[in-house]
């Protein structure tokens, strides 16, 4: 069995410390080589899954996959706290992925304030809120 059957057989088995050990050992973010890049996502997914939120984030300050695996993770635990202070420091994706939500829950003021708070110049943020805020 190759390292690439164990580690699917283990994320099967969701003995996580396995898999993640085997796929990070063949993952790379910016690789020339589409299956390191692709067992990069997986490795990340893996983190989302083992409940690894305090890597994921460490992995986040670097690695925008990182970043955006924890974000969705975030909205997913509905933990919205702890987005907003993402995106108060500064993480744009983390500042989507709230308003995004906000909206979704029928909640656009709220997702205006928060533009309106932390991103007054992100035209993007606005077209989220204008595009999606519509009943």
């Amino acid at each position: 069995m190759d390292w690439l059957e164990r580690a699917r057989a283990a994320e099967q088995l969701q003995d996580w410390d396995v898999a993640i050990a085997l796929v990070s050992a063949h993952a790379e973010c910016f690789s020339d080589d589409p299956d390191m890049h692709d067992n990069h996502l997986w490795h990340m997914d893996l983190l989302t899954r083992a409940g690894r939120i305090p890597e994921l984030t460490e992995r986040a300050l670097t690695d925008k996959h990182a970043r955006r695996r924890l974000n969705r993770s975030l909205r997913e635990r509905a933990m919205e706290a702890a987005l907003r202070d993402r995106a108060e420091g500064g993480d744009h994706d983390a500042l989507y992925v709230l308003i995004r939500l906000m909206c979704e829950t029928s909640r656009v003021q709220e997702a205006q304030k928060v533009v309106q708070d932390i991103g007054p110049e992100d035209q993007y943020a606005r077209q989220i809120v204008a595009r999606d805020g519509w009943p």
